[in-house]
């Protein structure tokens, strides 16, 4: 037996208890007639103690050599502590040790194992397994783990049917490269890996499973950033005969649960937000409405002087920021800096001092009298005390850039509280999107998303003003899910592959098995994904998701610690029939 209790669970009721013990030195305090030891496993950190009044001089000898992060058992008695620590809950005793066995050495790690480490994250990253020993990673799996675990219970007694559906599928086209995968049993044919189980759960509700569930890894070509992935995890969910509002009500309710039972906090409104609406008001289609600092759009009561800024453009919108009439002009410079960094990509920025007597001061003074600005302080909702940033030019990209200058500014202020939570539904995103590279329009979201209802004889003359059945959860400036009501008919699904343009021959070589399976009675169905890794972060008040992954990926979609992706040897390629074809 390596170990009679583990080092977390010691109390003073143990006292005068002879135990065994198991795990890492975390440190240890050596004062020559006695040694402390701070032994750690998973579930907490015991003290040791080698006293030389109670212990041999050889046993004392052995404690002074063990290392950090050595692997060692002892034997001893717990007694009560000498100098308790409230700080842990094994503070109030301590293990007299009577047997020391070291089961492994180990080497000084490259990082300190505590909370506040001194290693970078490059160097945690190639040393990942080390990384995991310390408790803000530790905790943050099994905060993973306890999501996860909470998500199948509610789903499973909701009737939900957890499904595991196949990793090597076709290449088909859905928005990311996809990674592809040689067959060596069929030369010069490729497998791809799921970007999700979309065709799959569709063909599970052809299946008659009625409702289906799986916690699943997707895979995606694409650039990433601190809360992407190249594999990530989805909860993917699928009901067969229902309508939108069965939908929202079924993944309201497992959001609630679990922000109830994970973080304690119960959330009974879920607002719901047209797209267009989010993107007038935040420019964004995930805003974050913990805050406030809605667009004002100021057209009317800015583009009637002689401001060509202003005059020349689509669209002149502004935020009111509470109490910014605080911010010196340095401050303020910063501020226009900032917008103008080429990540946000705004020429400048105009604003409006609102002052406490009521009077304004502006940038702009020169064309615009206090009548006007008063107006800009109504259409904002600017109060006494606020300050008026305004932004001008292309309406979709000043939409953005004004976004992230709220999202900038309200971080400054400390409005996007973690432990706070606010869910939000957006609705009636478009069906399809226009590429201007491929002279085409695309799905917005997937090729199977169904119209609005009584929308379908508009993608004849106005594809572009289409709305699609589709809708995303957000949470706290975050999608956290997304899906919709799907195509179920041969006829429409067809349809929907003409306007993206592909031809009846390729429509049947990607999807032709879809496309008969619906001809065998496929009923009325729509779902949900929920992004796991990201829903966890949130839930664990975290902006970025990596350590909540075990072993994630750099942004260049490496895994520094195993070295890959890496070069297979030329026997591989061969049996593959692969030749490559490096560029210099």
């Amino acid at each position: 037996m390596y170990r009679s209790h583990n080092c977390g669970q010691l109390r003073a009721t143990h006292i005068n208890t002879e135990v065994t013990l198991s795990g890492w030195v975390q440190k240890s305090r050596d004062k020559g007639f006695i040694v402390w030891v701070d032994l750690r496993d998973r579930y907490g950190i015991t003290q040791l103690v080698f006293d030389e009044e109670r212990t041999s001089k050889t046993l004392i000898e052995q404690a002074q050599n063990l290392g950090r992060e050595f692997v060692i058992q002892v034997k001893g008695m717990v007694i009560e502590r000498a100098s308790k620590n409230p700080n842990i809950p094994t503070g109030d005793i301590e293990i007299l040790v009577s047997e020391l066995n070291i089961l492994n050495e180990a080497l000084l790690p490259p990082f300190t194992i505590e909370d506040k480490t001194d290693g970078g994250e490059d160097i945690r990253m190639k040393y990942r397994y080390l990384d995991i020993r310390r408790n803000p990673v530790k905790e943050s799996l099994i905060f993973r783990h306890k999501v996860t675990q909470e998500v199948r219970n509610y789903l499973s007694k909701d009737g939900f049917i957890e499904v595991e559906t196949p990793y090597l599928i076709k290449s088909t086209p859905e928005g990311a490269r996809d990674f592809v995968v040689p067959s060596r049993m069929n030369e010069g044919q490729f497998y791809a890996l799921p970007q999700s189980p979309q065709t799959f759960k569709q063909l599970l509700m052809v299946g008659g499973m009625d409702k289906y569930f799986q916690i699943v890894k997707c895979f995606r070509d694409e650039d990433l950033r601190a809360d992407r992935q190249p594999e990530f995890t989805q909860i993917d969910c699928e009901m067969a005969f229902i309508e939108q509002e069965d939908i929202l009500n079924a993944f309201e309710g497992l959001t609630r649960h679990l922000l109830k039972e994970v973080n304690g906090v119960e959330v009974e409104k879920f607002p719901r937000m047209l797209y267009d609406d989010a993107m007038r008001l935040y420019g964004n289609d995930k805003p974050d409405i913990r805050f406030g600092m809605a667009f004002g759009e100021l057209n009317d009561v800015a583009q009637h002087k002689d401001f060509s800024v202003f005059n020349n453009a689509e669209l002149v919108v502004g935020i009111a920021v509470p109490g910014g009439n605080s911010y010196t002009r340095k401050e303020i410079d910063k501020l226009i800096s900032w917008v103008k960094r080429p990540q946000v990509g705004a020429l400048g920025m105009v604003y409006t001092r609102c002052n406490d007597d009521g009077t304004y001061k502006s940038s702009v003074d020169k064309f615009y009298d206090q009548g006007d600005l008063a107006k800009w302080a109504e259409v904002t909702g600017a109060k006494p005390g606020d300050l008026i940033c305004v932004l001008s030019g292309d309406k979709n990209k000043v939409r953005a850039q004004l976004s992230a200058l709220r999202m900038e500014l309200a971080e400054r202020l400390g409005l996007r509280k973690p432990n706070e939570f606010a869910p939000l539904w957006v609705m009636d995103f478009p069906l399809l999107e226009w590429d201007e590279d491929t002279e085409r329009y695309h799905a917005m979201h997937h090729p199977f998303t169904s119209p609005k209802p009584g929308q379908l004889e508009l993608l004849k003359t106005n594809p572009g003003d289409v709305k699609a059945n589709a809708y995303d959860l957000v949470l706290n400036g975050n999608e956290i899910g997304g899906g919709s009501i799907r195509i179920h008919d041969k006829e429409t699904q067809s349809l929907m592959f003409d306007y993206l343009g592909f031809t009846p021959e390729e429509a049947k070589e990607q999807f032709g098995f879809l496309m008969d399976a619906f001809q065998y009675g496929a009923p009325p169905h729509g779902g949900l994904a929920f992004g796991l890794d990201r829903l966890v972060a949130i839930l664990g008040g975290q902006e970025t998701i990596r350590d909540f992954i075990a072993f994630p990926k750099n942004n260049s979609g490496r895994d520094v610690m195993i070295d890959a992706p890496a070069p297979i040897d030329d026997d591989q390629l061969t049996e593959l029939s692969l030749k490559l074809n490096l560029k210099s």
